[in-house]
């Protein structure tokens, strides 16, 4: 290839210039944030300029040429793709400070019918265990919580040293593991018109109304509260949230006042599923690093009044940011 050197710089000089200028201001101010259009001129006067290296790549004449594009495209390179990996972590940020909001609150009557749901299982096991103590059994679901609640108390205040010392973070991956699980089940169901998501929530409901009658009945609320709320603010309301995605996916399978194809019904929910059920993971991450670490120590070694005051302290943040993240003027997120 025959390349007419001085016709190339000539040609060449006002992209390279121009590039030569964006690294100046990058480098003079390294918080600019440029506009859209100033970010794909850039990317355009980068792959020119790569280009032109490119061809000139070979040639021994005008090694200075050379090296300064060489120079020019190296800085423009490291620039993008810094800008690239920190715009990722943009996203992510604004992700979970302005997407997983929204679309909570977008689907917000779904979470309403997904507490409910939860609600009356709660009064109905806490009754149930109220009316007929033989009952509980049937009602508990882990064996554990067979154990009457003054022995367990007791028990539980002897330990004088660390019961899971080794054990912590295998401990907190079976939580997360067995939650996540009933998470999925309450998404999933949602394909059985919401059926299956139903009885997940209140069989969950009945659960825990059962366990809060049981100590409450034996005078230990003070132990289940601070047995309970650090991790139960964040577990129950994941639960919940995960209720919410399998109700708003039965409304998509069931079509009920949307004259539109399944297809698009599922392509209409798809990114709020996605969004909620990734937030839920997050949640649940946290309520099983919060139980194995601090919710399963109890007093003296924690006092009660500490550990509900974080769990009431999680409660309010996290109405907080239900309710108010990711608003802006004229977004609420809301669905209309």
């Amino acid at each position: 290839m025959i390349l007419d050197l001085n016709q190339f710089i000539r040609q060449g000089r006002p992209v390279w210039s121009e590039l030569e200028a964006f690294m100046g201001r990058l480098d003079n101010d390294p918080d600019l944030e440029l506009e859209l259009a100033e970010v794909k001129r850039l990317h355009y006067l980068y792959q020119r300029t790569s280009s032109d290296l490119a061809r000139l790549t070979g040639f021994s004449a005008r090694q200075d040429v050379q090296v300064y594009l060489e120079g020019l495209v190296g800085s423009a390179y490291a620039v993008i793709h810094k800008d690239q990996r920190q715009t990722g972590k943009i996203r992510v940020f604004n992700w979970f400070f302005n997407t997983f909001p929204q679309a909570f609150r977008r689907q917000v009557n779904a979470f309403w019918l997904a507490l409910a749901l939860m609600l009356v299982g709660a009064a109905f096991g806490a009754a149930s265990l109220s009316l007929d103590r033989e009952a509980k059994a049937a009602l508990m679901p882990f064996s554990h919580l067979m154990e009457d609640p003054d022995q367990r108390v007791a028990r539980e205040e002897s330990h004088k040293a660390d019961h899971l010392a080794g054990r912590k973070t295998t401990f907190a991956s079976q939580l997360i593991a067995n939650n996540t699980r009933v998470a999925v089940f309450a998404l999933s169901l949602g394909i059985t018109w919401g059926v299956g998501t139903l009885l997940v929530l209140f069989s969950n409901g009945v659960f825990l109304g059962a366990t809060m009658a049981d100590y409450v009945a034996a005078q230990q609320s003070t132990f289940m509260a601070g047995w309970l709320l650090p991790h139960g603010s964040i577990e129950i309301p994941a639960i919940l949230v995960a209720g919410q995605a399998g109700f708003v996916l039965a409304r998509a399978v069931m079509g009920i006042g949307q004259p539109l194809s399944f297809k698009t019904r599922m392509r209409l929910v798809s990114n709020d599923l996605f969004t909620l059920m990734a937030g839920v993971c997050l949640m649940l991450i946290w309520a099983g690093i919060v139980e194995s670490f601090f919710s399963q120590y109890h007093a003296p070694m924690i006092p009660y009044r500490l550990k509900i005051a974080f769990g009431a302290f999680q409660s309010v943040l996290l109405v907080a940011f239900f309710c108010l993240a990711g608003r802006r003027s004229g977004n609420t997120g809301r669905s209309s």
